[in-house]
Formats: C-alpha cells, structure tokens, sequence
C-alpha cells in the first residue's frame, strides 16, 4: 500500500531531478502562476474594453474629411486610438509578473525550484509575451471591426484589403506585446513595483508628452508612444515621423535591450 501511493511521486522525481528544469518545465510553472491570478483575467479584459470602447467612440464622432484633407484621412489612424490605454495595462501587468512575486516573497519559491534566474525570466517572457501578443492582435482587429462599423454616413470606411491597414493592425498587436516585455524588463531591472511603474509611465507618457511640447517630434519621435501612434498605427505616412518599418524595429531594439539589461543584472545576482 505504501508502495502504491508514492510512486508517482517517484516517477516525478525521476523525470525531473532536482536542479534539472527545462525552459519548458519553467515555462509551464509561469503559465500555471499567470492565468490562476485574477489579475491577470481582469487586465486583459481591460484591454480589450478600453481600446474597443476607445475606437468605437472615436469612429463615431469622426466626420467626414473636407475636400483638401480626404487625401491624408486615416480612419485606421483614429481607431487605433486605444492604443495607448491598451499599452499602460499591458505594460503594468507586465511589470507585476516580476515585481509581484518579489512583493510576496513567492520568488523564493520560484527560485528554490530553479535556481537559474536567467531561465525564470526567459520562462516569464516567452509565456507572458506570446499571451500578450495574441490579445494585442485579437483586440487590434476587434476594435478595427468595431469602429468601422461606428463610422457615420459619409465618411470612409476603410477594409483591410487598404494599402498599409492590415500592416497597421497586426503592427498594433505586436507593439503591445512588446511593451509588455518592457515591463518584464524593467521590472526585472528594479524588482519594485512602484519604481518600475514610475519608469514605465515615465517613458510611454511623461517624457513624450514633454519632450514633444518642446522640441515637436525631433526628439520625440523616439519614444515607443509616439512611434505607435505616428508610425505603427497608421495606413498612410505622417510626415516628421519614422517610416513604419523602422519604427517597429526600433521598438523591437528597445524590447531586447531592456530584457537584456534585466538578464544581465540577475546574472549577476547568481554570480
């Protein structure tokens, strides 16, 4: 009887020995701990909400362009509005996946079961990062669907078959993905939550908004907020502004080289 009733722990064991965790062991305990917090269910329904709400509102009360405005119109532009709502709840929640557990101290947990702080971090990101991205492309698409069919009479609808709207859709999610990899990052850098926020507000709104009321877009231009709403979200270029293209790979160079400023300072808490 005894015999019976422990060895499944034995086989457990023995499939995983201590200090012999995969990424894919720890990417599964990082699944298991994000979807059981009610946190997590609520943020991204956030997401969804706002940026839908956003983009329908906003279509709803767009009028139709005058004669010498219909060329540089951009209904795709207007919809996408949300965005920058979408980008604050994905980029806190993305902070609390690492700050969260050094808050309650479950870290330690985490850590006893995988020592490699590096693993758990590239666990967090892939499983946090790819959930992010197919909500960000869901509620992308949803919200343009949405609002388009909020627009009034007379003003034009744009399909996705447009030159430059599907890019600006799928662009849109991407970017809210890897916003939220900023936030692992920064929480990561900090390991606390206050602190990590701050930064993260300070960077995606603060700065921008300042910087811009200065200097116009000159320097502004380089902020992940602007580059979304002037390069990313757009199905026709605006001037003074990275083309779409180069702004989505200086986001992906920011989203890497936070990551890896995180790696490297747990990396050195290892040493």
């Amino acid at each position: 009887m005894s015999t019976a009733m422990s060895s499944p722990t034995w086989r457990r064991d023995a499939r995983i020995p201590d200090g012999h965790y995969r990424f894919r062991h720890a990417a599964r305990m990082e699944w298991i701990k994000l979807r059981s917090l009610r946190s997590t269910s609520w943020s991204l329904l956030l997401v969804v909400v706002a940026m839908v709400a956003i983009g329908v509102v906003t279509m709803a009360n767009t009028k139709a362009p005058s004669a010498d405005k219909a060329a540089a119109f951009d209904a795709t532009n207007n919809v996408l509005a949300g965005v920058a709502v979408g980008q604050l709840v994905i980029g806190v929640l993305g902070v609390l996946v690492v700050t969260g557990e050094y808050a309650s101290g479950t870290i330690r947990a985490t850590l006893a079961a995988i020592p490699d702080r590096r693993l758990v971090l590239a666990a967090k990101s892939a499983v946090y990062g790819g959930m992010s991205l197919v909500v960000g492309e869901v509620v992308s698409f949803v919200t343009f669907l949405a609002g388009r069919a909020a627009l009034g009479a007379g003003v034009p609808r744009p399909s996705l078959g447009d030159a430059g709207v599907l890019r600006a859709l799928l662009m849109s999610g991407a970017y809210l993905a890897m916003i939220g990899l900023i936030g692992i990052g920064v929480g990561a850098i900090t390991r606390h939550t206050a602190s990590a926020v701050a930064v993260l507000v300070g960077v995606t709104f603060v700065l921008p908004a300042v910087i811009g009321g200065v200097s116009g877009t000159t320097v502004a231009k380089f902020f992940p907020t602007i580059i979304a709403a002037n390069s990313l979200a757009v199905a026709k270029p605006v001037s003074g502004v990275f083309s779409p293209w180069t702004g989505f790979a200086l986001i992906c160079l920011y989203t890497v080289a936070v990551l890896a400023a995180g790696e490297r300072l747990l990396a050195r808490r290892d040493a």
